[in-house]
């Protein structure tokens, strides 16, 4: 009989206007791998911060298992001191620092003389991200690597530390490439065989059925049920989690494409990306894949003026332009949603008013003086397009769910009424729910007539999706697939065109 590790005795979290958690209870064995999972805002993320001592709760308790006597972690630090460890979903490492002093940060080794051994350091280090196969040296910065490359490092920096009883996975694969996630799941498979116990939390249920032993399911801040992962099925447990039985998320109506929107011709940088050409037509989605460092991102950071290319023209509607920068790119028509949301796309501690409007101030302002009321009447309209669900549109972005912050973000692009929309990974970190609700946004932009560039480290998502899909690899264009090529396309066949030397 397996252990209790952790209990959650009916936890309530309370904020400004909103339930995040009430009166959640549920136990974690000792070795057990579960899997928590619920709609944006059914008050995961808050779990986390409450079993890891960053939020208090303000009713019930949590309480964990530590050699017998059941203790309860005030902070975070405390947490950590007691084996528990948790990787966020948004990436949470210094970045100004190596990769190996953000390993050993806080517990570096010493030499006799009381200095930082160094060396020892980059030699555990190479160990490492040898062992996750990342390729890179313990002495590259964090702000020089891809997302995904850091998101593989705040993964493996949890194997640094020897005590480890409860590891908590917060969207882990959302960055992840096929085979940087198979790494993942063999390093749970070794925490779990070592008996660390394991919480999951992931909206892609498929690996939820393929890992977990168990499942507890919240909805709206409070517990659904918990079940053994043999007596569910995706279906079933998207039901639990909406309420609802869905349909194929990704059976959106498709257009006829019309005239040409953007051309990109002989498109090069230095390192990135080479001889590259495309284009994208009125009502159509065009897909990108790749592996990480494929060149996608950077790419479309160069199309609208956020990175330089060396060589290579951009065409809008048939008309040569020259984007020397974002601003640049907003005149022209074109609107991008980059990777990190959190990063790129919100202003946090500022309201979702202000960040909805805030590409578009101008549009709103005579004289340099901002129309207030219209700066209002916007963030209310455009919100209620994409559904954002916030009790106001003076709420801080950085209070709302993932989800939602990434609906406002795409609000913030419509205010200019873009042709062009360039959405990378637009579903990162979001339900199923937020997910579908994307999907039909991108339907009806699709359907007046614009055109949307979509990058996804989700094969099912830009397959399912797209109308013609273009494979990436080393900076290269190694395929390009047709409407009719992409109903027979297999996955494997994708993936085949994105690993090969150029």
């Amino acid at each position: 009989m397996q252990d209790t590790i952790l209990k959650i005795e009916n936890v309530s979290k309370f904020y400004p206007g909103v339930k995040a958690l009430n009166n959640v209870s549920f136990e974690l064995k000792k070795g057990e791998v579960r899997a928590l999972v619920g709609e944006n805002g059914a008050g995961k993320s808050t779990l986390i911060k409450c079993i890891m001592g960053v939020e208090k709760p303000d009713n019930g308790r949590i309480l964990m298992n530590y050699d017998g006597e059941w203790i309860s972690n005030s902070n975070a630090l405390e947490a950590q001191k007691h084996g528990v460890y948790a990787n966020y979903q948004n990436v949470n490492i210094a970045p100004d620092l190596s990769i190996a002093e953000n390993y050993f940060l806080g517990q570096q080794p010493k030499t006799n003389l009381g200095f930082v051994d160094w060396r020892k350091m980059f030699e555990e280090s190479k160990k490492i991200i040898d062992k996750f196969e990342m390729k890179v040296n313990p002495t590259d910065k964090i702000r020089n690597l891809p997302i995904a490359m850091q998101a593989m490092v705040t993964i493996s920096k949890i194997s640094v530390n020897e005590d480890i009883r409860i590891v908590i996975f917060d969207e882990p694969t959302a960055l992840l490439e096929n085979e940087k996630v198979e790494i993942l799941f063999k390093f749970i498979d070794e925490l779990k065989r070592k008996g660390v116990s394991i919480i999951y939390v992931s909206h892609r249920l498929e690996e939820i059925m393929e890992i977990c032993d168990s499942v507890t399911v919240l909805k709206d801040g409070t517990y659904v049920d918990t079940k053994p992962i043999e007596e569910v099925t995706k279906d079933s447990l998207i039901s639990l989690m909406v309420g609802r039985e869905m349909s194929d998320i990704y059976n959106i109506k498709h257009r006829e494409p019309g005239k040409e929107l953007l051309r990109i011709e002989n498109f090069s940088d230095s390192t990135h990306f080479k001889d590259i050409n495309f284009t994208l037509h009125e009502g159509e989605i065009l897909g990108f894949v790749g592996l990480v460092g494929a060149g996608r991102s950077e790419i479309m950071r160069a199309i609208c003026g956020v990175e330089k290319r060396l060589s290579g023209n951009v065409y809008v509607r048939g008309k040569k332009v020259n984007i020397k920068n974002p601003s640049d790119a907003l005149e022209h028509g074109i609107s991008f949603l980059t990777e990190d949301r959190r990063e790129d796309g919100l202003a946090l501690m500022l309201p979702i008013k202000t960040n909805i409007n805030m590409n578009s101030y101008d549009m709103i302002s005579k004289y340099g003086v901002i129309s207030l009321k219209k700066e209002t009447e916007r963030a209310i309209d455009y919100s209620k397009k994409v559904n954002v669900k916030t009790p106001s549109i003076m709420q801080l972005a950085g209070n709302l769910s993932g989800g939602n912050q990434q609906k406002v973000v795409i609000a913030k692009l419509l205010c200019r009424d873009p042709d062009i929309l360039i959405f990378d990974e637009p579903t990162v970190g979001i339900d199923i729910g937020a997910k579908e609700e994307i999907y039909k946004i991108i339907e009806n932009l699709t359907a007046q007539g614009r055109g949307v560039i979509l990058i996804s480290s989700y094969l099912p998502e830009v397959m399912g999706l797209a109308d013609r899909l273009i494979v990436m690899a080393q900076g290269r264009i190694t395929a390009h697939y047709g409407k009719e090529e992409l109903k027979n396309l297999k996955e494997e066949d994708v993936l085949r065109k994105a690993s090969i030397e150029v």
